[in-house]
């Protein structure tokens, strides 16, 4: 019998929660850790959609990639939507358990699944942490040639982006060298550049980002929702090499916030 405590060891061991950063809140976030797991549910952001389909679904934990928790909760009174939705869970004996920045930190991470998607080799961090050279924010690596033109449209392809937000002023025609990074990734590019990349791929890049750095590599923005939406695929395959037996689903309920008409 598989414990909400084993499931969260094992993800710890392979992203550990000395990762993070200083402002996440990585971990369980609600539940009783001796309790007996009977489904997992696995999405990138709690909401009541989510849990309606856990309860629907007989799952009693949820591993999101986003902390339904981020900041502290001075009161349990459902004032807010975080409060109504820990309440949920509570009520219902559902478990939450979320690995954000450490999955995003860690070797084989968010930004290594981002680039495996788009056959990026010979992988190096992008940014490194001091005290652990193979963690670390981001990716680069190699591909084989492919014009610019084509690549974005292997980008926009992959990630099923809706519209895919590029910098156009930027003289590179041939992609040879990809940066990536998960999540709002724009504060990595001037590492980017200094990795001699010709493109990022990352989410949440602001106008100035493309006006600042766009004539000297290639931003392609995809969005936050589609950079981060492999976490899933990643907590799949940790759970599952671990505890084969255990019936884990990705959420069929969640969709991307952001809309575009």
């Amino acid at each position: 019998m598989v414990k909400v405590k084993d499931i969260a060891e094992v993800i710890e061991t392979f992203a550990p929660k000395s990762l993070q950063e200083s402002y996440d809140n990585a971990g369980l976030q609600v539940g009783d850790p001796e309790m007996i797991i009977s489904a997992v549910l696995l999405c990138l952001d709690v909401n009541e959609d989510v849990l309606k389909e856990a309860k629907e679904r007989e799952c009693n934990l949820i591993v999101s990639h986003h902390p339904l928790i981020f900041k502290g909760i001075k009161q349990l009174t459902g004032a807010d939507n975080t409060q109504r939705l820990v309440i949920e869970a509570l009520k219902n004996e559902i478990a939450v358990y979320s690995a954000h920045t450490n999955l995003d930190s860690v070797w084989d991470g968010v930004s290594h699944e981002i680039a495996r998607k788009l056959s990026v080799k010979n992988l190096e961090v992008l940014q490194p942490q001091p005290l652990s050279p193979k963690a670390g924010l981001g990716v680069v690596g190699n591909i084989n040639p492919l014009p610019k033109i084509e690549f974005l449209r292997k980008i926009k392809e992959t990630f099923n982006v809706a519209a895919l937000r590029y910098s156009a002023q930027s003289p590179t025609l041939v992609v040879r060298r990809v940066a990536v990074c998960g999540g709002a990734g724009a504060s990595l590019i001037s590492a980017a550049i200094d990795t001699k990349a010709d493109i990022l791929v990352t989410g949440d890049v602001k106008y100035h980002d493309f006006t600042s750095y766009g004539d000297e590599i290639i931003i392609a923005d995809i969005g936050h929702y589609e950079s981060e939406l492999c976490s899933r695929d990643i907590l799949s395959r940790v759970i599952r090499e671990n505890f084969p037996d255990l019936t884990t689903y990705f959420s069929n309920s969640e969709s991307n916030p952001i809309k575009i008409l």
